[in-house]
């Protein structure tokens, strides 16, 4: 099958078992924070799941890789977390699509990266971890016993060496004890709407949520997504071209209901460690969100917060393991603690002063 992304690509697309099991290892960097946004805001789950589930395809077919598309992480923390609303959130995927669009099609993001350096996006990461951590922590004490129930699915999970898998597990679970108290769910097509956010939710919150999550998708999204698929695939694909595609998708799907998204190397480690090959693994993911998004609409409403709460605990402890692994760890320290005492953006803005600062101090030492 012959697929054209600014240049030709051969590669074959299979449906096997093992394009099945990587479509499920890359679900487990998405579907947590999916629910969480779904149950814990206004933003329809249909929407965002007929969204990833769209880009699953597109992007499949386009690079004719398995390539992942996950949640902006940093806007999703904070909308789970209440720092921002629906509105402001859209306002945010829009912004950074806008962005990202830009840089891409210029060829600007390398030095963009070069500018923003690895600790300040890895102090940006630890800050949306510990956002994350704080709101797992208080879902978690509203209901001690299903909080419980999930800490000991995934202590069952590490003890197998099933770590990755934990908090899709426990997400199972928390479907199974949804549909007991709503039973079998009727089928439903989500309808078509467009909804363009309120001039008013273009504020200092979205401004500075964009700014934190623009930091995290060069440096994770972007870049270390362009280096992943060449030593995975050994694919040519630019983390220009991933921040083009990466632009285009927000500033399509955003105003359809879907969440931001990006690409992101979780997810490809994720194909690629359970299986994934081909961009088959993208088409059955694709087709797995669609159904999920017809038949688990009212399953959520009834999905117990506290199993919830302890699902964002794991993913904030590996959100944070990742981002202490910088090259400077007093100053991703410092933009954590900051994210978590303010804002997200603040702390965006204070790292890259104090990069500036400790840069401009070195050359005058050496000078």
């Amino acid at each position: 099958m012959w697929i054209l992304s600014g240049r030709e690509r051969r590669r074959s697309i299979e449906l096997s078992r093992g394009e099945l099991t990587g479509a499920l290892g890359d679900s487990v960097t998405v579907l947590p924070i999916v629910v969480a946004v779904a149950a814990l805001t206004d933003l329809g789950l249909a929407h965002i799941l007929l969204g990833f589930a769209a880009f699953q395809v597109v992007w499949g077919f386009y690079y004719a890789l398995p390539i992942s598309v996950e949640p902006m992480k940093a806007l999703a923390a904070l909308v789970i977390a209440g720092g921002l609303t629906a509105g402001e959130l859209a306002v945010s995927g829009l912004l950074a699509g806008v962005v990202l669009l830009g840089v891409g099609k210029t060829g600007t993001l390398a030095r963009l990266e070069a500018y923003i350096g690895q600790p300040v996006i890895r102090g940006v990461q630890l800050a949306v971890g510990l956002v994350l951590l704080e709101t797992g922590v208080q879902l978690s004490l509203d209901g001690a016993a299903y909080a419980l129930v999930a800490v000991a699915i995934v202590g069952v999970a590490v003890a197998l060496g099933r770590t990755q898998s934990s908090s899709l597990a426990v997400l199972a679970v928390g479907v199974a004890v949804g549909l007991t108290r709503t039973g079998l769910p009727t089928p439903q097509v989500p309808p078509v709407e467009v909804a363009i956010p309120a001039a008013s939710a273009l504020s200092s919150a979205s401004l500075g949520a964009t700014a934190a999550q623009l930091a995290m998708t060069i440096g994770n999204a972007a870049v270390a997504t362009s280096l992943l698929l060449s030593d995975y695939y050994d694919s040519d694909v630019s983390a220009d071209e991933l921040a083009t595609s990466m632009g285009a998708m927000n500033l399509f799907a955003v105003p359809l209901g879907a969440m931001p998204m990006c690409h992101g190397s979780g997810g490809v480690a994720g194909k690629y460690a359970f299986g994934a090959r081909t961009a088959g693994a993208n088409l059955i993911l694709g087709c797995l969100y669609a159904l999920a998004a017809v038949l688990a609409v009212g399953v959520v409403a009834a999905f117990p917060l506290a199993m919830l709460g302890v699902v964002l605990v794991v993913i904030a402890v590996e959100l944070g393991r990742a981002a202490l692994e910088t090259d400077d760890i007093p100053v991703t320290v410092l933009i954590g603690v900051v994210g978590v005492a303010t804002n997200v953006g603040v702390a965006f803005v204070v790292g890259l002063a104090l990069q500036r600062l400790r840069a401009y101090g070195s050359r005058y030492a050496t000078s």
